[in-house]
């Protein structure tokens, strides 16, 4: 892959990670609620997810992957029921001063987890690795070293992504003062992150 070839994937695949979509969403929504720490392994969860989709295609398996497709509705809802129950969580949170608290026991994986589950099952994610990428990157001259480029690529301009809008609400966090514009967050956040789990739910 020459350098145009590769600044246009790059430019490609920034904006369909910087375009909101449900994880964004999600990671929004729960950074606002409990701070950035503790949405990281979230994070860490989606970036996984498109690594795991990237990965298929560059070893041909796309199309394999598509025809398992009782499999990816059992992961797509899986990530939706998890939204449904962090949604849920968010709502009937109690009302405390906001504060970076530490992760619970864990917590951390099944943050993870949610994360691999909801990108796995995002019609969004799977539309761009299995439809656009081919169109943007030679699959047939994909060498083991130029997969590991761009996955590392991937991993950077996701991450920036991610914690692009992970910093900003937690920033918009700080301005939260009181316990009733805590509650209000809470279900604010509780209820865009049941939207989303209703987007991914509603999306083929």
């Amino acid at each position: 892959m020459d350098l145009s070839g590769f600044l246009v994937f790059c430019g490609v695949y920034a904006m369909a990670t910087f375009s909101p979509g449900p994880a964004v969403a999600a990671i929004v929504a729960r950074t606002l609620a409990v701070g950035a720490r503790r949405t990281a392994p979230f994070i860490f969860g989606v970036i996984a997810g498109d690594l795991v989709w990237f990965a298929l295609v560059a070893l041909g398996l796309a199309a394999l992957a598509q025809n398992f497709q009782t499999l990816f509705l059992v992961i797509k809802y899986a990530g939706v029921a998890y939204l449904l129950y962090l949604a849920f969580k968010l709502w009937t949170a109690p009302a405390d001063a906001p504060k970076e608290a530490p992760q619970a026991r864990g917590e951390g994986w099944k943050l993870f987890l949610g994360g691999l589950a909801l990108t796995m099952g995002n019609a969004k994610v799977m539309v761009f690795f299995v439809s656009i990428l081919p169109l943007v990157v030679d699959l047939a001259a994909l060498t083991p070293l130029l997969a590991m480029e761009l996955a590392v690529t991937m991993m950077l301009i996701l991450s920036a992504a991610m914690w692009t809008y992970a910093l900003a609400a937690s920033r918009a966090r700080r301005l939260i003062s009181s316990p009733r514009a805590m509650r209000l967050v809470n279900r604010g956040t509780g209820a865009v992150m049941a939207g989303a789990a209703v987007a991914v739910a509603a999306r083929s």
